[in-house]
């Protein structure tokens, strides 16, 4: 998926003052990348992901994802592209404590429609597979560890295959081997199904498996360096 941005700018009123989340942003990535974006804690990172996510559309300025401007989207039509088109990882991995693994995973079938239940399951299994946990199905997210946990949360973001992974901080609450491992199914995602990938970070080790470096500072894009 193709992203490009231009002028984009975010403000926001935090209590008697506003705020300058990001200010002028233009950036383009390519279908098929897999972007870093870096910088200090209150940089823009996460504001710069919601917003290319769809989840924040209080902006100026262009965002586009495969030409189509997001601001002009129906309510409808932006839900059906996060659905189908755009993954979430995050760093409190939002796993549903009552529900087992493979239903955890499954819930981005059921609120985006057209996909049979067996298809479902289908996929799920193979997204568990894929990222080593298919003997933990009937699992409940407390059982495991902070690492399966994250991995279970990246399975569900590749349900719907979608053509770009979102990822704030995914590896900010695991050790460093666990961190590892993460990034390995990040490689794998975007070497074997060219999925776009954005991911914002702390992590010296994810900006490194990244191709591309982009550096935030104050909202502004300060340095967008190509290859990491």
């Amino acid at each position: 998926m193709k992203i490009q941005t231009a002028g984009l700018t975010k403000r926001y009123r935090d209590r008697s003052r506003e705020v300058l989340a990001l200010s002028d942003v233009h950036l383009t990535v390519d279908p098929g990348e897999f972007v870093a974006v870096v910088g200090r804690s209150g940089s823009g990172k996460t504001t710069l992901l919601n917003i290319l996510g769809g989840l924040d559309r209080d902006y100026s300025g262009l965002v586009t994802l495969d030409g189509r401007d997001l601001s002009g989207l129906r309510d409808r039509d932006l839900s059906a592209l996060r659905n189908h088109g755009i993954g979430f990882v995050f760093q409190a991995f939002h796993l549903l404590p009552h529900l087992s693994v493979l239903e955890n995973v499954t819930l981005p079938a059921w609120f985006g429609g057209g996909i049979e239940p067996p298809e479902v399951r289908r996929r799920a299994l193979s997204a568990l597979s894929r990222v080593g946990l298919a003997d933990r199905v009937d699992a409940r997210p407390t059982r495991l560890s902070a690492g399966e946990r994250q991995r279970v949360a990246i399975a569900r973001a590749i349900l719907n295959r979608p053509r770009l992974l979102l990822c704030d901080e995914p590896t900010g609450n695991l050790d460093a081997t666990t961190g590892d491992r993460v990034i390995e199914i990040f490689r794998e995602l975007n070497e074997a199904d060219r999925t776009t990938l954005v991911v914002a970070t702390h992590s010296e080790r994810v900006a490194a498996a990244a191709t591309r470096r982009v550096l935030l500072e104050a909202g502004r894009v300060v340095s967008d360096g190509g290859d990491a």
